[in-house]
């Protein structure tokens, strides 16, 4: 796999993949939109088990490139806006659980794409907004993703203010799981990700998929819905497995791949 905006390396069962465009704080331009939805694409047919969205430089991600709007037509900018939806649905497409790593500021799309990923880890050096409140172009796409985890007067309050909240409010608020000393940054990203991949890697992946399926259903859909997956999921070699290895008290050894 090659790249000419990101870095991608595999350790052991885990991929990080690298925004490295730090002299242009790693705006999401087209071509990033194209190339990152790509490495999400190829690295989820690989056999890591987990997978870290990582950036070089100053800056996580600014957000969408101003210069690909500038002088657009509806259709230019349709275009644009349906690539970028298409790389946040290619992140929980994606069997492998996504963890972010944000040692710096995530803004506008580049905060939406921290909100899309199943999992964040944050720097106290990190801070996050959808500043387009503050200027000519409100960011309606961004707040699709925040406020689905961050819920509507809070989300409303970044995106009317535009206003960046720093890492402990983003973790207060649920827009990360977590914030840590920018030294630890790397350590405790890791430990999440290895934490979040142990089990059954079939199991791990119908869980993620089951999640996005269920969570924006009303409840009796979301439970009709979960029963016939769980149901389905519990008679798999990898669950009958589990269920042994519980009742015989011994270790489990699972083989089943999404």
């Amino acid at each position: 796999m090659s790249y000419e905006h990101l870095l991608v390396e595999t350790v052991g069962t885990i991929t990080t993949i690298t925004l490295n465009r730090p002299d242009k704080r790693n705006a999401l331009s087209l071509e990033v939109m194209l190339e990152l939805t790509r490495a999400f694409h190829e690295v989820s047919s690989t056999d890591a088990l987990g997978v870290i969205l990582a950036a070089n430089g100053p800056v996580f991600s600014a957000g969408h490139n101003f210069a690909d709007m500038a002088g657009a037509t509806v259709a230019e900018t349709t275009h644009l806006f349906q690539v970028c939806t298409e790389m946040m649905d290619a992140v929980q497409a994606m069997p492998q659980p996504v963890v972010a790593r944000v040692h710096a500021l995530a803004t506008a799309a580049g905060c939406q794409l921290v909100a899309t990923c199943d999992l964040a880890v944050a720097a106290d050096t990190a801070a996050f907004a959808i500043p387009g409140g503050k200027g000519g172009l409100f960011c309606h796409t961004p707040l699709v993703a925040v406020a689905r985890n961050i819920g509507r007067k809070r989300a409303l309050e970044m995106a009317l203010t535009g206003d960046p909240v720093d890492a402990a409010t983003a973790a207060e608020w649920g827009l990360i799981n977590r914030v840590v000393p920018a030294a630890e940054l790397e350590t405790a990203t890791l430990d999440l990700i290895t934490r979040a991949t142990r089990g059954s890697v079939l199991s791990k992946a119908m869980g993620k998929q089951g999640f996005y399926e269920q969570i924006g259903l009303p409840q009796d859909r979301a439970y009709e819905f979960a029963v016939d997956l769980m149901a389905s999921a519990a008679v798999t070699d990898d669950a009958q497995e589990g269920i042994a290895a519980f009742l015989e008290k011994r270790h489990a050894h699972f083989t089943q791949r999404p």
